[in-house]
C-alpha cells in the first residue's frame, strides 16, 4: 500500500509555471506507475499525464502537451508536475495516483487504473 501527498499549488497568473509534487510513502515506489489527474467545478476527473515506473516512459493528455512535463525521483519516492504556459482552463484541484506494475515501460490513462489517490492540491489560474 502506499500513501500520497501533493503539495505545490496555489495562484498563478495566466502564461506563469508553477511546479506540483508528490511524496509517496508505504511501498516501494520504485515499483508504480504515477499518474496526475485533475478534476475542475463541475466536471469529472480527467487524465493528465502519466509516468512509467522506470520513468523512460510518458503520456499526455492533448490539452497539456508541450506545455506540462512529469518526472519522477524514485530516489525522493517523488513524482512532479511542472506546468508552463498555464490558462484559466487549467485551474482545477491536482490529484495524483499510483499503480503497481510489473513492466517498467507501462502507462496508464484511465481513472480506473489507479488504486491509490492523494487529496489533491489546488491550481488556480487568474486571466
Amino acid at each position: 500500500q502506499v500513501q500520497l501527498v501533493e503539495s505545490g499549488g496555489g495562484l498563478v497568473q495566466a502564461g506563469g509555471s508553477l511546479r506540483v509534487s508528490c511524496l509517496a510513502s508505504g511501498s516501494t515506489f520504485d515499483s508504480y506507475a504515477m499518474g496526475w489527474f485533475r478534476q475542475a467545478p463541475g466536471k469529472e476527473r480527467e487524465f493528465v499525464a502519466t509516468i512509467s515506473w522506470s520513468g523512460d516512459r510518458t503520456d499526455y493528455a492533448d490539452s497539456v502537451k508541450g506545455r506540462f512535463t512529469i518526472s519522477r525521483d524514485n530516489a525522493k519516492n517523488t513524482v512532479y508536475l511542472q506546468m508552463n504556459s498555464l490558462k484559466p482552463e487549467d485551474t482545477a484541484v491536482y490529484y495524483c495516483a499510483a499503480r503497481r506494475s510489473d513492466s517498467r515501460y507501462s502507462l496508464y490513462t484511465g481513472r480506473s487504473w489507479y488504486a491509490y489517490w492523494g487529496q489533491g492540491t489546488q491550481v488556480t489560474v487568474s486571466s
